[in-house]
């Protein structure tokens, strides 16, 4: 079982970064997460939990090069750390096991 417990927010960016392999920047995940889950994504929390998650060693990340498009600003990109790997591994197995659990009565 893993030493860290994943809110759900921190979950679903998570995914969304392993869905977005190689292409997981702050704007293509919220583009991502509310293409996929019909819901609005703040920068600000985004960007608040991408770097809890960075610190807590879930993901890692690097500086694309500058683009005149941006500006010369430069694109920051995350990707899953095989830590962060093994923390979804937990919590889908966790949340697999409760589905299981459930008797086929409950859901009449």
């Amino acid at each position: 079982m893993s030493q860290y417990h994943l809110g759900e927010f921190e979950e679903v960016v998570l995914l969304t970064v392993g869905i977005l392999y190689g292409e997981a920047y702050g704007i293509a995940i919220i583009d991502e997460m509310e293409k996929r889950l019909h819901r609005r994504v703040s920068i600000g929390a985004l960007q608040t939990v991408l770097r809890r998650l960075e610190n807590k060693g879930l993901l890692d990340s690097i500086l694309g090069d500058a683009t005149s498009i941006r500006g010369g600003k430069r694109k920051r990109y995350f990707s899953l750390t095989q830590n962060g790997q093994r923390v979804l591994n937990d919590a889908k197995d966790q949340r697999l096991a409760l589905w299981k659990a459930i008797p086929k009565i409950a859901f009449k």
